[in-house]
């Protein structure tokens, strides 16, 4: 399904807690029915970090984690750090995959996945589907 377009290794000082993160969110998709083709799939324009098929068995997924410690109920939520730079960016990357990838034919979206490391030990977890428009903008 994913072309050999780009490369794949570990990000240079990237942090533990993001990494936890994208396994927390990666762990959800599947349970959810999704299958991650890739993992921190780096490109010369920047970072995806999944890729999923759908439950549907046809639709692409772009999906960018957002990893918080939240320690108290006031501060927003992950996903609202994604800036409109950050989602112009999202949307250029997945352009690029589509036509990189031949998936011209296959409905391609934009979620988000924010995972949120609270005071308590848990884990609030929320997938945001088409989060992100074609064109950058938050949905």
């Amino acid at each position: 399904m994913l072309k050999r377009l780009f490369r794949r290794g570990k990000k240079r000082g990237s942090n533990e807690l993001g990494k936890r993160g994208e396994r927390i969110a990666a762990a959800k998709l599947q349970r959810s029915g999704y299958r991650v083709v890739a993992k921190n799939v780096r490109t010369r324009i920047g970072e995806i970090d999944l890729i999923c098929e759908a439950p549907d068995k046809k639709t692409v997924v772009v999906v960018e984690v957002k990893t918080r410690r939240r320690e108290d109920g006031d501060r927003p939520h992950a996903e609202a750090s994604i800036t409109r730079r950050k989602g112009a960016k999202l949307a250029a990357l997945t352009r690029w995959m589509r036509r990189s990838n031949g998936w011209e034919d296959r409905p391609v979206r934009i979620d988000v996945v924010s995972v949120e490391m609270l005071a308590s030990g848990k884990t609030d977890v929320r997938h945001v589907r088409g989060a992100i428009d074609a064109g950058g903008r938050r949905a």
